[in-house]
């Protein structure tokens, strides 16, 4: 049975989609079968592992407005272990379209169960808002990825996603739990990125990776190619920091998978 984590915050610009596309590539890299969901309006997970958003027929938006199945949108991507959800720019119309459904925050945990007996990890990444889509994704997950910028205003507004959250938790998805949060656009040359790093530690406490992803050059390269950090440089910083990353969730998650033998030799590897 595999664990959905969704990727949120409601501010834009803090790395989500990168941290979506690149953690879901990494997880893939260690053979882990993953599968990312583009949640996102703007398809930029979509376009960023190399499918044009504008060739989309079946997406997400069909799974959540539709009623097409999660397993015919499903789409091959350039990686092994590696498989999307794409988004199209029909999705920004999804919550109105939505609104009349019955049990309409339960749209996307109904249609993502199967893909937990084929893959390991399914990640989503929730647009940068708190609407219906992301109530969808907090439903649908067993744990939340908070990706926080290492920059002025890190905190800001983190307050009304934990408290939804919380409302979730208690009236949704009595499961859901936080993952941890992960320091984003991380600058060692300046004072204040290490700064902002104490502040989210003393904010979130042991919930924060002990993996920063750093501020690269190739990292913000890689979406206009199409492809994940680690088939653009897989020598890169922000490469190894996602991969870094990555095997710290699956260090964290060991206990979930324990029944399953070749979980426990990949995640040794």
């Amino acid at each position: 049975m595999g664990k959905v984590i969704s990727i949120a915050n409601q501010k834009g610009g803090v790395g989500k989609t990168t941290t979506a596309i690149n953690l879901a590539a990494s997880l893939a890299a260690i053979e882990h079968p993953t599968l990312v969901i583009d949640l996102d309006p703007q398809s930029n997970t979509t376009s960023g592992i190399g499918i044009d958003p504008k060739s989309v027929t079946n997406s997400i938006y069909e799974v959540m407005v539709g009623g097409v199945e999660l397993k015919d949108c499903i789409r091959n991507t350039d990686m092994p272990f590696l498989d999307i959800v794409p988004a199209h720019i029909n999705l920004v119309g999804a919550e109105i379209e939505m609104i009349e459904r019955h049990k309409r925050e339960h749209i996307l945990s109904q249609a993502v169960g199967e893909a937990r007996d084929r893959y390991d990890f399914v990640i989503i990444d929730c647009p940068p808002s708190l609407g219906l889509l992301t109530i969808n994704a907090l439903t649908a997950s067993d744990s939340v990825l908070i990706p926080v910028q290492c920059e002025y205003f890190a905190l800001e507004g983190l307050g009304q996603l934990l408290n939804t959250i919380k409302i979730v938790r208690q009236h949704l998805n009595t499961g859901l739990q936080i993952e941890g949060v992960a320091l984003t656009m991380y600058d060692v040359r300046t004072r204040l990125s290490s700064q902002v790093a104490e502040e989210v530690k003393r904010y979130f406490g042991d919930k924060v990776f002990n993996s920063v992803i750093a501020r690269n050059v190739r990292l913000a390269e890689s979406p206009s190619f199409g492809k994940p950090v680690l088939l653009y440089d897989s020598l890169s910083t922000g490469s190894q920091n996602y991969l870094a990353l990555a095997r710290e969730i699956i260090i964290r998650n060991r206990d979930m998978f324990s029944h399953s033998p070749v979980f426990a030799e990949k995640s040794e590897n």
